[in-house]
């Protein structure tokens, strides 16, 4: 065991670029569940994008279009979603999980002929001399331009929720949505956007695992990132940055086992993998108790009365 080879720095920007897929994920499930959804088919939207947005990059060979396909390929699939819980008013769980079986099914079928192949590659941004700081540049000017759009998405989302009418009435219909409906907000239309909007960022983050984090395509290569995004939604309590702090703080634990795997812990490589999962679970279980930040209408389906 030799934890001396574990390089810092390294570390640090390694776990940012871990961090990426759950922030996107994260995000767009928290402003589904704003409005009052409760989407379980995180996992399924991810591994969609993550094919769609590998696929057309290596056809066109433009990552910038992969990634604009992967937000799509989510988004349309989050159709399919809000036509089973808005329209035909399913039930969320069921037609959640169903979605992710769906989604992890049809990506093995479209991804059968791009197994073994190599994307091309999303050029960093260019810093200039920020890049050349001692310790600073390799960890925050290092990185590509998706990484630092996931950021600012949080800082936009924050600012919507909280001080625009559109953040106003997407968090009325999440806390009543009969209310709202009794005010003349189009309840559905709303939730259907939101949800458009989960599914897009869903997408944005499996591209960026099929893309960046892991250049290749494998079948169910989100390995579960999806569930975790669920389980960091309740985690923030709701709350764009404190969504921020958990991404990083689960991207850090899964970057941890791997440099400790890399160092040749004495700890069986099977404890180290799952214990992303192990303290998701144990987050879940302390905060299950206070549901007092959760959307009101959170999970329950909209009949309009008239």
């Amino acid at each position: 065991m030799d934890l001396s080879s574990i390089n810092p720095v390294l570390f640090v920007a390694g776990f940012l670029v871990a961090a990426t897929p759950l922030i996107f994920a994260a995000l767009g499930e928290l402003v589904a569940e704003k409005s009052g959804v409760l989407n379980l088919g995180v996992e399924g939207m991810m591994i969609i994008g993550a094919i769609c947005g590998f696929a057309t990059a290596v056809e066109t060979g433009s990552p910038m279009l992969g990634f604009l396909a992967a937000a799509v390929g989510g988004a349309a699939l989050s159709l399919l979603f809000a036509f089973l819980t808005q329209i035909t008013l399913a039930n969320q769980v069921a037609s959640g999980l169903a979605l992710t079986l769906f989604g992890l099914g049809f990506s093995a079928l479209l991804g059968q002929s791009y197994v073994g192949i190599k994307p091309p590659r999303l050029a960093e941004v260019n810093f200039g001399p920020l890049h050349d700081i001692p310790v600073l540049g390799p960890v925050l000017f290092s990185h590509d331009i998706i990484l630092y759009f996931g950021f600012v998405l949080v800082v936009a989302v924050w600012a919507v929720l909280k001080y625009t009418r559109v953040g106003l009435i997407l968090r009325a219909v999440g806390e009543s949505h009969d209310a709202a409906h009794a005010l003349g907000f189009k309840v559905v239309r709303i939730r259907t956007l939101a949800i458009m909007f989960g599914g897009a960022c869903a997408g944005l983050g499996g591209a960026y695992i099929s893309l960046i984090r892991v250049p290749q395509w494998t079948e169910g290569m989100t390995a579960g990132v999806g569930w975790i995004a669920l389980a960091l939604v309740v985690f923030a309590s709701w709350k764009p940055w404190r969504l921020l702090l958990g991404a990083y703080l689960f991207g850090g634990i899964t970057q941890l086992q791997l440099n400790l795997q890399g160092a040749g812990v004495a700890i069986p490589v099977e404890y180290l993998a799952m214990s992303p999962y192990i303290i998701t679970i144990l987050v879940l279980v302390v905060l299950s108790a206070d549901k007092s930040a959760a959307p009101a209408s959170l999970g329950r389906t909209f009949h309009a009365s008239s």
